[in-house]
C-alpha cells in the first residue's frame, strides 16, 4: 500500500474544511453586547460582551451545586463539568516536572483524543487556531503569559458561593490559575455568571472533601500554606511575606472564619492589617486584596508575575484552546481520527 507523509497542517486542512471559519460578530452586537436567543427579540444582556461570548461557549449547561460543577462523574453516570474543563492530561500530586526544586505544573504535554491517538500541546495548537479569531487568540495568549501556579487560593467552607464566584473573577483577572474549593456540606452553589463573569472556565478548579485532604496534596505539590486569621499569636502581616515562593491563600467561612483544622495544619498564619473601626473584610474583597499584593510582591522582587517555561507556556495555551468553544475539542478529535487513518496507510 502506498505510504503517504502529512503534516500537521494539511491533515488539519483535509479533515476540516467543511468546518465553518470563525466570523466576527455584526458590529451593532459586537457594540451594544446584545444578543439573540432562537425565534425572540433582541434583548440586552447583562454581561460585558466578554461573558457573553463566553456564554455561549457551553458554558451555560444548568449546572447549580459544588459538586455537580467540579467532581469527577464515574463512567456510568458520564462526565462531570470539571472532566469537560481541564482536557490535557494532568499528572500526579508530588510528581515535580524537572524534579524536586521546581514548583508545581499540574499538566503534561498529552492530549488523548479519538481513538486512543495521543497528541502533543504544539499538535492541539496548529491545528486548532485556525479556527479562533486573531483577536480571541492573542488574548488567550496574553492571559496565558501572566499566568502562574505558584500562588494559589484556597476557599475553605465558603456558604455564600457568591463570593466563590467573585473570588473566581479575582483570580482570573490577576493571573491565579489554581483555585481550590473545599466544600461546605453539599450547600448549594449557583453558578452566578454575573458575579464570575465566566472566569471559572478559564480556571483550574478543584473540589476536596475535607480540609486535611486539601492541604495533603497542596503540601505534596511544594505549596507553604498560608490561612487567614485575625488571631494576635505568630500572624504575620501579608506585607512582610516574600510571596515569590509557592504559597496557597486560605480564606475560610464568612461567619465563623478558617477553621481549627486549617489552622493547625498550615506553616503559617496571616492577615491584612486593618485601621478601622471593624476588624472584618468580605470574604471575597479579602481573597481579592491577598491575590492583589501577592501579584505586586511578585512583580516587585521578580519582575513579573507569570512564570510559566517555554514549554509550560504552550501547554496551558492549548488547554485554553481546548476549552475555547465545546466545539473545539471536536475539531481535535476529527484530526487524531484523520492522523490515525495515515498511520495505518504507512503500514
Amino acid at each position: 500500500m502506498a505510504s503517504r507523509t502529512m503534516s500537521v497542517s494539511s491533515l488539519a486542512s483535509a479533515a476540516f474544511a467543511s468546518f465553518p471559519r470563525p466570523r466576527p460578530p455584526p458590529p451593532s452586537l459586537r457594540i451594544l453586547g446584545l444578543h439573540v436567543a432562537p425565534g425572540s427579540r433582541f434583548r440586552a444582556s447583562p454581561l460585558s460582551t466578554t461573558a457573553a461570548a463566553a456564554s455561549t461557549d457551553g458554558d451555560a449547561d444548568g449546572v447549580d451545586t459544588v459538586e455537580q460543577l467540579l467532581v469527577t462523574r464515574p463512567a456510568s453516570s458520564g462526565k462531570g463539568r470539571i472532566d469537560r474543563l481541564m482536557k490535557l492530561q494532568r499528572r500526579a500530586d508530588g510528581d515535580s516536572p524537572g524534579g524536586a526544586g521546581r514548583r508545581w505544573f499540574p499538566y503534561l504535554d498529552a492530549f488523548r483524543a479519538a481513538g486512543d491517538v495521543e497528541l502533543t500541546s504544539r499538535e492541539v495548537v496548529e491545528v486548532l487556531e485556525p479556527h479562533i479569531l486573531e483577536a480571541r487568540r492573542e488574548r488567550i495568549r496574553r492571559a496565558v503569559e501572566n499566568r502562574s501556579y505558584s500562588v494559589c487560593l484556597v476557599v475553605e467552607g465558603l456558604s455564600d458561593f457568591g463570593n466563590v464566584s467573585a473570588a473566581f473573577r479575582s483570580a482570573d483577572a490577576l493571573g491565579v490559575q489554581s483555585v481550590h474549593v473545599i466544600s461546605c456540606d453539599n450547600k448549594r452553589y449557583r453558578d452566578n455568571r454575573h458575579v464570575s463573569m465566566g472566569a471559572e472556565k478559564w480556571l483550574d478548579i478543584e473540589l476536596w472533601n475535607s480540609t486535611a485532604e486539601c492541604f495533603e496534596a497542596l503540601k505534596r505539590r511544594g505549596y507553604c500554606i498560608a490561612t487567614t486569621y485575625l488571631g494576635t499569636d505568630s500572624v504575620v502581616s501579608v506585607y512582610d511575606m516574600d510571596w515569590s515562593h509557592p504559597t496557597a491563600i486560605v480564606v475560610g467561612n464568612e461567619l465563623m472564619g478558617i477553621s481549627d483544622d486549617a489552622l493547625k495544619l498550615s506553616d503559617l498564619h496571616c492577615s491584612v492589617p486593618m485601621k478601622g473601626m471593624v476588624d472584618s473584610f468580605n470574604v471575597s474583597v479579602a481573597a481579592g486584596i491577598l491575590m492583589h499584593h501577592a501579584v505586586c510582591d511578585r512583580v516587585s522582587r521578580l519582575g513579573h508575575h507569570g512564570d510559566l517555561l517555554p514549554e509550560e507556556n504552550r501547554i496551558l495555551l492549548a488547554e485554553f484552546y481546548l476549552r475555547h468553544r465545546e466545539s473545539t475539542a471536536s475539531i481535535v478529535h476529527e484530526y487524531a481520527k484523520r492522523k490515525a487513518g495515515n498511520f495505518m496507510d504507512k503500514l
